[in-house]
């Protein structure tokens, strides 16, 4: 992937794509096994780190509601 500091949209390759794609699949196709097994999962939104689970532990769901 080629980046300068004037791209605001950077290219990638059509196998850079391949690759990012595949590996977007693994994560929703293992995120909702987690769902299915009620295990709890730690996942980045709006520049933060959400915790989703009823079996997080309890210091994690503390730390989620201060920040």
């Amino acid at each position: 992937m080629k980046i300068t500091s004037d791209d605001t949209n950077p290219t990638i390759s059509a196998d850079t794509q391949a690759m990012l794609d595949c590996l977007r699949q693994a994560i929703a196709k293992d995120l909702k096994r987690k769902r299915r097994l009620g295990h709890y999962s730690v996942q980045w939104k709006d520049n933060a780190p959400f915790i989703e689970g009823d079996d997080a532990p309890e210091y994690l769901r503390a730390e989620q509601k201060i920040s």
